[in-house]
């Protein structure tokens, strides 16, 4: 199943829903707190990995389209919450640098400065 879900991942231009909107954390904790009661653990990981790798990297290039063509809004279905805080940090200093650019303020000018 992970298999499937990993390849329908890098088939898709959109992103595919996830069996569970917490599946990277949950990943997480039973594999670092159970690994040895789990069957095949290691191939699990990667498995997971490599759809969070595709994922972030599909988020990163919508991201950046997104800043380029300057949109106002992005609808983000199937990502989960985890997903979208891996771009958050990224995203808003990118659009806080277009604003700049927009209102021809130079780096570490406010607009409420005054000449005196």
């Amino acid at each position: 199943k992970l298999e499937e879900i990993r390849d329908q991942e890098r088939k898709e231009d959109t992103f595919t829903p996830m069996p569970s909107p917490y599946y990277m954390e949950l990943t997480k904790l039973l594999l670092n707190y159970a690994s040895d009661n789990i069957p095949r653990a290691d191939e699990i990981r990667t498995l997971v990995k490599d759809t969070w790798d595709t994922r972030v990297a599909k988020l990163r290039l919508s991201a950046d389209s997104f800043v380029r063509q300057q949109e106002a809004h992005a609808k983000l279905d199937n990502l989960t919450l985890m997903e979208i805080n891996t771009t958050g940090t990224f995203l808003t200093q990118a659009l806080d640098h277009m604003y700049k650019l927009r209102t021809n303020l130079q780096p570490g000018e406010s607009s409420h400065s005054q000449d005196f």
